[in-house]
C-alpha cells in the first residue's frame, strides 16, 4: 500500500516569500493570453510547445483544514512514541546501572541510548529517498509492528548484548522509520504556519519524554520490569494506529530519482547547517542523559532525581510551542540559534547545580531551550530547495547529525568516569553546543547574505 497520489508538482525551492504568491497569481491571469497566442501559432510550433503548455499548475498547500491537521495529529503521535520514548532513556540508564547491568560502566550502558538516538536519525538517508518517491504508509505501518515487537523483546533481555540489540538497534531503527516521514510530510501541508505545525509535532516527543519516564518508573516498582515493557508496547500500538491511518502526502512523488544525490551539499547554507547539527548533538542531549545520575551523585534522593528527566521534557514542551510560533514571526534561523545558545549556557551551568531548586531551574530552562532546536530543526531545511526533494535533504541532515548523537553521551560518560564528577562533562558538552551555534550563524549568513534580518 503506497501513499502516492496524483496532486500536481510543487514550486521549485528557495526561501518562500510573497513573490512566490505573486508569481502564481500572475501566471493564472496570463494563462488565457498565453492560450490565445498559442492558438495563433502554426501546427508544427504547437506540437513543439505542447509540452510547455501542458505543464502542471503549482501545488496547493492548504495551510490548514481537517486533513492537514489530521496529518499533524498523526505526526505528533509518531514523535510521542518514537523520539518521546527514546527521550525517556535517562530512566533506563539509571535502572540498568542499579540492577540488570550493574557490572557495566555508565559509559558502556550509554551506548544503548546513543544507538537509539543515532539510528532514529541515521535511517533518514534511505527513508528520505523513499519518501520523495511516494512511500509513507507502508514504512510507517511496518515500523509500528517492529517497534511494538522490539519493546516486547526488551522485556526478555538479561545480558548487555540483548539490550544493545533489541533496545539499541531494533527500537532505534523502527523509531527512525516512523519519525522520518512524520517530520518530512509537514511542509506539504503547511507553508506560512509551518513553524506552528512543527511545534505541535515537537510537543509530541517532549510529552512522550514526560509521560514514558513516569510510566516506566511507577510500573517497574509495581509490576516489575518485564510487564512494564509489555504495557509500554501496548501503549505504543494503540497510539500509533492513528499515525498509520492519517499519515499522508499532499504532493505527488518525484519520479526517476537517483538513489543518492549529494548535490545539496553544494549549497553552503545546507552544508553548514548539517555541520551545526552534528557538532551540537555531540553535547545537546548530555544533560538529558545524565541529569538524574548527576543529581543522585550530588546527594539528591532517588525519588527527586528521577523526576528531573520529566521536568526537562516538560520544559521542552513549552520551548517547542514557543519556538514554533516565534519561527513563523521572527524566522526559523533566528529562533533556533537563540534557543540553542541558551541550551549551551545551561549545559555549562548544569554541573554546578547541586541543590533541588537549582536542578529544577536548570532542567526547565535547558529543556525549553533544547526543545526549540528539536521542535523546529526541520523548518529551515524545508526552504533550502524543492519541496519534492525535501525528503533527501532531511535524510542527509539527519544522517549527518546522527554521528554526533551516537558519540556524544558515551564521550560524556567517559569524561565523567575519568574525572569522577560532571564538571568537565559540562565544559565539553556546552562547548560542542556553542560550536553548533557558530555553525548555525554561518549557515544563516549564507542564506541571508548579511548579518541582520528575518530568516
Amino acid at each position: 500500500m503506497s501513499s502516492r497520489d496524483s496532486s500536481p508538482a510543487p514550486i521549485d525551492g528557495g526561501y518562500y516569500s510573497s513573490r512566490d504568491e505573486e508569481r502564481t497569481v500572475s501566471s493564472a491571469h496570463e494563462a488565457p493570453a498565453a492560450a490565445e497566442k498559442f492558438a495563433d501559432q502554426d501546427p508544427e510550433k504547437q506540437t513543439s510547445d505542447s509540452v510547455v503548455s501542458a505543464s502542471p499548475a503549482p501545488p496547493q498547500v492548504p495551510d490548514g483544514g481537517l486533513t492537514a491537521w489530521l496529518v499533524v495529529l498523526a505526526s505528533t503521535l509518531a514523535t510521542f512514541n518514537t523520539f518521546g520514548f527514546i527521550n525517556a532513556w535517562g530512566v533506563f540508564q539509571e535502572y540498568y546501572q542499579q540492577t540488570l547491568l550493574h557490572d557495566r560502566s555508565s559509559s558502556t550502558i550509554a551506548w544503548i541510548g546513543s544507538l537509539q538516538y543515532a539510528l532514529i536519525f541515521m535511517t533518514g538517508l534511505p527513508l528520505g529517498r523513499l519518501f520523495d518517491k511516494g512511500w509513507v504508509k507502508v514504512p510507517v505501518t511496518c515500523a509500528t509492528a517492529t517497534l511494538v515487537t522490539g519493546t516486547f523483546l526488551v522485556a526478555q533481555c538479561t545480558h548487555y548484548w540483548h539490550f544493545l540489540l533489541c533496545q539499541g538497534f531494533f527500537i532505534g531503527i523502527s523509531c527512525g522509520f516512523i519519525m522520518m516521514p512524520a517530520v518530512s510530510v509537514i511542509p506539504q501541508w503547511f507553508r506560512r504556519r509551518k513553524g506552528v505545525a512543527y511545534s505541535f509535532v515537537g510537543i509530541g516527543s517532549s510529552l512522550g519524554g514526560v509521560i514514558y519516564p513516569i510510566v516506566a518508573r511507577k510500573l517497574i516498582s509495581e509490576v516489575g520490569f518485564q510487564w512494564t515493557m509489555r504495557i509500554i508496547g501496548f501503549m505504543q500500538l494503540a497510539l500509533l494506529i492513528p499515525t498509520c491511518l492519517f499519515m499522508a502526502r499532499n504532493f505527488p512523488p518525484k519520479e526517476n530519482l537517483p538513489p543518492l544525490s549529494l548535490v545539496h551539499y553544494r549549497n553552503p547554507a545546507f552544508s553548514f547547517y548539517c555541520a551545526a547539527g552534528f557538532v551540537a548533538y555531540l553535547g545537546l542531549f548530555t544533560v538529558l542523559t545524565y541529569i538524574d545520575v548527576a543529581a543522585r551523585a550530588a546527594g539528591q534522593p532517588d525519588e527527586f532525581s528521577f523526576y528531573l528527566v520529566a521536568i526537562a521534557n516538560a520544559g521542552s514542551t513549552v520551548g517547542r510551542l514557543v519556538g514554533g510560533v516565534a519561527a513563523d514571526k521572527l524566522g526559523p534561523f533566528n529562533t533556533i540559534t537563540t534557543g540553542t545558545f541558551i541550551a549551551g549556557i545551561m549545559t555549562y551551568a548544569w554541573p554546578y547545580a547541586t541543590g533541588a531548586g537549582a536542578l529544577v531551574i536548570v532542567a526547565l530552562i535547558y529543556g525549553a531551550a533544547s526543545g526549540v532546536f528539536v521542535g523546529i530543526f526541520a523548518t529551515p531545511l524545508a526552504e533550502m530547495g524543492d519541496i519534492q526533494d525535501f525528503g533527501q535533504r532531511m535524510g542527509l541532515f539527519l544522517t549527518t547529525m546522527s554521528f554526533g548523537a551516537v558519540a556524544g553521551p558515551p564521550i560524556s560518560g567517559a569524561i565523567a568516569g575519568t574525572n569522577g564528577n560532571f564538571d568537565m562533562v559540562g565544559v565539553y558538552a556546552g562547548s560542542t553546543v556553542m560550536g553548533g551555534v557558530i555553525l548555525m550563524l554561518t549557515a544563516r549568513y549564507f542564506v541571508l547574505r548579511r548579518l541582520w534580518g528575518r530568516v
